[in-house]
């Protein structure tokens, strides 16, 4: 009985020390060379696995960001310029510069501005309410309101706003990491180029039916009239679609184009109030004087021409 049990344990112990070895082997064999600069990048890295990149996750995106010979197509829009200048004076390589981003979305038609003309009654999802219908306004291409874009979300930059039934952006929270723009069925929202203060001018339609239609079934819809167009000095709108489009990286923030929109459809947002020019001065008055040049006495001026006219 007891040489039973000392021969099971010798033979358990001899296959076990085979096994090993036999594992041992098979895996030194088989192993997988990954770069400890791999683990190094993903510490830099904020760790959101957002997507925001165009990868699975932060270490899917630091695998590429290790293997690629350069980092010209590779951007985290979470952690910003500042953080792939870390990456790049860690991996040795050179990083191109690209300004933050912030989304918007590019609807206005709050419900006093859309009349409804028809309920939903069915799963309250802009998804499955895409895939079904337009909208329970005539506007097809506007927001639908069911917030999927808000749960798509992870860093609590949006909300629901109860009174316009439209999402809202918190631009000190939004890291552009584009979740609600895959979220978005009806594609409402952009990354647009961050101004200092948040100042941000754009197209909030995305409305391309005639002018007419459009107006009919939102009044703050763009009507694709080309004013806009006309008045930009910097070639930074274009027109596609019956709807006018401001490229936020050539718009340098002049504000022509809002005031010459018949419907409003251009928001302004982040700027100080425009003070109001006089009216009933004259010409000369009403134009900017220079630095270090003293206004013209307009006043002497007219009281000479009056002496003239007397005489």
């Amino acid at each position: 009985m007891t040489a039973a049990i000392l021969y099971t344990i010798i033979i358990l112990t001899s296959l076990g020390i085979v096994a090993a070895f036999v594992l041992y082997f098979v895996a030194q064999r088989f192993k997988v060379y990954e770069d400890p600069k791999i683990d190094l990048v993903e510490a830099v890295l904020p760790g959101a696995n957002c997507g925001g990149c165009g990868f699975a996750g932060c270490r899917n995106f630091a695998e590429q960001l290790v293997k690629a010979e350069t980092l010209d197509d590779l951007y985290c829009p979470v952690g910003g310029k500042e953080t792939m200048e870390k990456i790049a004076a860690l991996l040795g390589k050179e990083v191109v510069s690209q300004d933050s981003r912030v989304a918007v979305l590019r609807c206005n038609g709050a419900c006093e501005y859309r009349p409804r003309t028809n309920v939903y009654d069915g799963v309250a999802t802009c998804s499955i309410a895409a895939a079904l219908y337009g909208g329970e306004t005539g506007c097809q291409y506007g927001c639908l309101g069911f917030g999927d874009c808000v749960e798509a979300c992870k860093f609590d930059a949006l909300h629901m706003d109860q009174e316009t039934g439209l999402p809202v952006v918190n631009d000190e929270n939004c890291t552009a990491c584009g979740a609600c723009v895959k979220a978005c069925p009806k594609d409402l929202f952009e990354l647009r180029k961050r101004w200092k203060g948040n100042r941000k001018i754009y197209v909030a339609c995305m409305n391309e039916d005639k002018g007419g239609i459009a107006r009919k079934n939102c009044s703050v819809a763009c009507i694709g009239c080309a004013k806009c167009f006309k008045v930009c000095p910097h070639d930074a709108i274009t027109m596609k679609n019956n709807l006018a489009f401001i490229d936020s990286d050539k718009c340098k923030l002049c504000r022509k184009c809002a005031p010459e929109c018949p419907t409003n459809c251009i928001l302004e947002i982040g700027f100080p109030v425009k003070k109001p020019r006089p009216e009933n001065l004259p010409e000369e008055q009403n134009k900017p004087v220079e630095p270090g040049i003293e206004p013209a006495d307009t006043t002497a001026k007219n009281t000479i021409s009056g002496k003239e006219e007397k005489q």
